[in-house]
């Protein structure tokens, strides 16, 4: 298994080894929970579910509480699939921990971005301001939109103001810089997606 599911805790910055300062994120990743085998022969794909941050069994719905029967008296808030050629030799209730990554490993997290609420184009798409001087009265207007005659209408995916953010945004090959085992701890040189407590998904990559 090569993926876990975490919780960004925030950012601080360390030192390395030749002293330089390195910005990084610290996530709590796992221990997550095996719920679910998925293999070729009962689902035709091999994959695993697992759940991460455990919650009372009493506050599930009834669909969920037997789905997760097999794996005990727990409960989880977050249930994810990941996709794995080694599903068969793994069973239900089995714990993957943090011990599956190495100091210097390029991983992918996936998670879901803040939420901006109603923004205008300058901050949700980067255009440029107007002047600002000369009884200019246009300094954050998106300007014109439309056509002429033809086609006579504004084309459809137009940039234009609206909802900004609440995606789900996935930044590739991150750095791991550290590994604290008894916190259950990764700390992940720069930026990830999402706001602190929020949800990731960290996946081992081998791209360069």
């Amino acid at each position: 298994m090569s993926a876990l599911l975490g919780k960004k805790i925030g950012m601080t910055n360390i030192f390395s080894a030749d002293g330089k300062l390195v910005p990084v994120t610290v996530v709590q990743a796992g221990p997550c929970v095996v719920t679910q085998v998925k293999t070729k022969k009962t689902d035709g794909y091999n994959a695993l579910q697992l759940g991460f941050d455990e919650k009372p069994v009493e506050k599930l719905n009834k669909p969920i509480a037997g789905h997760l029967k097999k794996t005990g008296d727990k409960g989880f808030r977050v249930l994810r699939e990941f996709r794995t050629d080694d599903a068969e030799i793994v069973e239900p209730g089995a714990t993957i921990g943090i011990d599956i990554f190495v100091i210097g490993d390029k991983v992918n997290i996936s998670g879901i971005s803040k939420g901006r609420g109603f923004q205008g184009t300058i901050k949700r798409h980067g255009f440029s301001r107007g002047p600002e001087t000369h009884g200019s009265r246009n300094h954050r207007k998106p300007g014109s939109i439309g056509n002429s005659a033809w086609p006579g209408k504004v084309i459809k995916g137009k940039k234009l103001p609206g909802h900004m953010g609440t995606n789900r945004e996935t930044i590739k090959n991150l750095t791991i810089v550290d590994i604290r085992h008894e916190d259950n701890l990764l700390l992940i040189k720069g930026p990830v997606p999402g706001f602190k407590t929020g949800i990731l998904e960290v996946l081992k990559t081998d791209k360069k």
